[in-house]
């Protein structure tokens, strides 16, 4: 059984299985129970409140990451008709940004992308990161306390976005702001129509800010991406200034808010687990290991939408062309059929091919950032703080139904500045 599973929550209740009860803060807390009610009872079930369908087993989220249409970007008449029309400006930023595109149009946005973030490229940055987390850790040490989210977990991954974008790290602040705003719009924007005005407003000052960035990079050069979108030329074609803000604004989104959980849930869940705690405190070298295990169980995202390609049936359920389908990643994460022990946090867990990145064509380009990130954090941390015990004060989760993660991580250690 989960760890910590809900006593007796709505959904049991009532009956009805909807993806909206993660809004309700003891499902938010903990989801697992939710996803594996889904998974056992309808693994394929029609949610009456997303108009949607939700798939919770691992081989099925795998076949709808890898072949279902990701050009699922909302029609203004669509946003009319359920009363946010005015976030029509939003999904034409959208609809040009590789989250939401299918080949051929996604694999010419993407090849770019890419190549500034391999493995290979992303390695050098890995001494620089550890500088950065340094600071940030000289900041707190002495205290004996921090607030993992807001010393660490945030402005760590938006220092490294604005250097990697090539914009001026003092405007990574802002940049934040911006990217938690915008990841409303990717979460769950129906569910909290009173904030569409402020995702609206952070979208068009981002679109001016990157306008105006453009025209800096033009008249003097600097690397970056916004230089490489700017510069690219594929077989003729070059990337519309629309398409290098559209992108721009979606890497900067995802390579700070899934960071941030990452680390702010990973910090959590070894607290929760004390055993495995010490076991990464004694070997050093279970680091890799252990992130992958946190993007298992915990993972940042926990799920994501996608539509038929065309009439299909998937486990008896007749599922019509273009219809939306909800992968759940975190579901297929703990499905027993692909991973032995799945309620067991085991941070030397062998064949862990977790869906936490997505799958096939659009597997997370930035992955192999996000992990030197999460590994260089966790080592410094340990290294340079013991003894770490949780703040007895309550926890409280983002309420996103997609990106998942905390709003601040109090924690209490020996100060042992090295």
């Amino acid at each position: 059984m989960t760890t910590g599973a809900i006593k007796d929550p709505t959904y049991r209740r009532s009956g009805v299985r909807s993806l909206t009860q993660l809004l309700d803060p003891e499902v938010l807390a903990n989801p697992y129970p939710l996803f594996q009610l889904l998974r056992e009872e309808d693994p394929v079930h029609w949610d009456p409140y997303l108009h949607a369908w939700v798939v919770t087993r691992y081989e099925d989220v795998m076949e709808v990451l890898h072949r279902f249409s990701a050009d699922r970007t909302p029609t203004p008449e669509h946003l009319a008709q359920i009363g946010l029309g005015e976030l029509a400006p939003i999904a034409q930023v959208m609809v040009k940004q590789m989250l939401f595109l299918d080949p051929p149009a996604h694999t010419r946005i993407r090849r770019l992308a890419s190549y500034a973030f391999t493995p290979g490229r992303v390695a050098v940055l890995r001494d620089h990161i550890r500088d950065i987390v340094g600071s940030l850790i000289d900041g707190v040490a002495r205290n004996g306390r921090m607030d993992v989210i807001g010393d660490l977990a945030e402005p760590l991954p938006y220092t490294v976005t604005a250097e990697m974008l090539g914009v001026p790290v003092q405007d990574a602040p802002q940049l934040k702001a911006w990217s938690q705003d915008f990841a409303e719009m990717l979460g769950n924007f129906q569910h909290n129509p009173e904030r569409a005005p402020r995702v609206r407003r952070s979208v068009e000052e981002m679109t001016r800010y990157f306008q105006s960035a453009i025209r800096q990079i033009e008249r003097q050069p600097r690397e970056g991406l916004i230089h490489s979108f700017l510069t690219a030329e594929l077989d003729g074609d070059r990337y519309s200034e629309e398409e290098v803000i559209a992108n721009t604004i979606v890497t900067m989104v995802g390579g700070q808010e899934t960071t941030t959980n990452l680390i702010g849930n990973g910090v959590l869940t070894l607290l929760r687990k004390p055993d495995e705690l010490a076991r990464l405190r004694a070997d050093f070298s279970l680091i890799p290991s252990t992130i992958e295990e946190i993007l298992r169980y915990e993972p940042p995202s926990q799920h994501t939408a996608r539509l038929a390609p065309h009439n299909l049936e998937m486990r008896g359920r007749k599922i019509a062309k273009r219809q939306a389908v909800i992968a759940v990643m975190a579901a297929g994460n703990r499905d027993p059929e692909r991973f032995p022990d799945p309620d067991r946090f085991d941070i030397t867990r062998k064949d862990n091919r977790h869906l936490s990145f997505g799958w096939a064509a659009h597997f997370c380009f930035g992955a192999a950032l996000a992990r030197i990130e999460g590994q260089v954090t966790l080592e410094e941390m340990l290294r340079r703080l013991p003894n770490w015990a949780l703040d007895a004060k309550p926890l409280q989760w983002r309420t996103n139904l997609g990106l998942r993660g905390l709003t601040s991580l109090d924690i209490n250690f020996v100060s042992s500045v090295h």
